[in-house]
């Protein structure tokens, strides 16, 4: 008799875990993230990685950030995932409330259809101008995993201190967070980079020419020779301890331990957590990753007039600029994002150098980032 008994109790608490599963879509996810928080789920979508991305794309959904942050459980030990991330954390000295989220666990079913999902999208794309974080497929597929919502932001008090920290994912801009239980039905495309893989005809500018006029169009006040030297002064002096902490590998495993209020301190009482793939970011591409992170950690932690409440959106912008004004200095030619966009350069027109960029970063945003201002 045991044993029928216990075959029945398997099969009615497979059926019980099947019935828990709520099938839903990435718009309905980000309509109200909080009301799926801690549920199984299952979506159908198009995910995407690139230089900060690992993502459930969401195109025209009506936020501020039109995608759902993509993760794999603790251990998973996958290659597809982001480049370079900033993950901002409450120091042990920090001023605000933080209330630890206790999470089930998930545990990943690694079957074929997860290691054609996870090779497409760690498959990096080559040839032309330096890409960064450009993999060479995107992916459709549904996907069953656990949801985690939150209110996605960084609040500040009066003075202009950090004193909530909430959200998922690259500068905790997520408002969703999936992480990964199943895949199936994986369909790899292959991305279009074949538009800026030749750069426009013209004579090349000289980089302190080109240089100049590209700072000018980002304003007066961000001079080409101090932004870039603003971001690399964010990480702070070797042994600094000024609550940056750098690590290296790919940014792709859950980590509920970066969620809580950590045991170091930070002069401000934030941590900010970077991590870069050095695989993928060899010779001067590090130095643009650097670059990068290094101006949102400056726009985070000490944000210049008018930028105080900036958004993904803005955030982006001002990083992107200043990575490739980094890489102008250095008399880098050319400059390329995921999805093939290319911000720079130097064999452009000089009365359209500043459009050519602004357009490019603008699309780019808009587009495949899926950033709304």
């Amino acid at each position: 008799m045991k044993r029928p008994l216990a075959l029945a109790f398997v099969c009615a608490f497979s059926c019980c875990l099947y019935a828990q599963v709520v099938d839903t879509t990435a718009c309905d996810i980000l309509k109200s993230p909080q009301s799926f928080n801690g549920k199984i789920v299952r979506v159908k979508g198009t995910v995407s990685a690139g230089f900060y991305q690992f993502v459930v794309k969401a195109p025209g959904c009506g936020q501020h950030v039109n995608a759902i942050w993509l993760t794999y459980p603790e251990g998973t030990k996958g290659k597809a995932g982001p480049v370079a991330i900033l993950q901002l954390q409450p120091a042990s000295n920090f001023g605000g409330t933080v209330a630890p989220a206790e999470r089930a666990s998930v545990q990943l079913d690694k079957n074929k259809d997860f290691k054609q999902f996870d090779s497409a999208l760690s498959s990096p794309y080559k040839g032309g101008p330096m890409c960064l974080g450009c993999v060479r497929y995107e992916v459709s597929a549904t996907l069953v995993g656990r949801l985690d919502g939150a209110v996605a932001g960084i609040q500040r008090d009066s003075a202009g201190k950090i004193v909530a920290i909430s959200g998922f994912g690259n500068l905790n801009a997520y408002s969703a967070r999936l992480v990964l239980q199943s895949v199936s039905d994986v369909s790899p495309r292959e991305i279009d980079y074949s538009k800026a893989q030749t750069a426009t005809k013209g004579e090349p500018l000289s980089a302190s020419d080109a240089g100049s006029k590209v700072a000018s169009e980002f304003g007066p006040d961000v001079p080409l020779k101090d932004q870039p030297k603003r971001a690399v002064e964010a990480f702070g002096k070797e042994g600094e301890d000024n609550g940056v902490n750098v690590g290296s590998g790919v940014a792709n495993e859950v980590n509920q331990k970066n969620e809580w209020k950590s045991q170091s301190g930070s002069p401000d009482g934030v941590l900010f957590n970077c991590t870069f793939d050095g695989d993928r970011l060899k010779g001067d591409a590090m130095g643009r990753a650097l670059a990068h992170l290094g101006e949102h950690i400056a726009d985070l932690r000490n944000p210049e007039t008018g930028i105080e409440a900036a958004g993904m959106y803005q955030l982006e912008y001002r990083a992107w600029f200043t990575t490739m004004l980094g890489g102008i200095q250095v008399g880098q030619k050319t400059l390329m994002l995921p999805g093939g966009y290319l911000i720079w350069s130097s064999a452009w027109p000089t009365a359209g150098l500043n459009k050519n960029t602004d357009d490019a970063l603008t699309s780019f945003l808009a587009n495949p980032e899926l950033l709304n201002k």
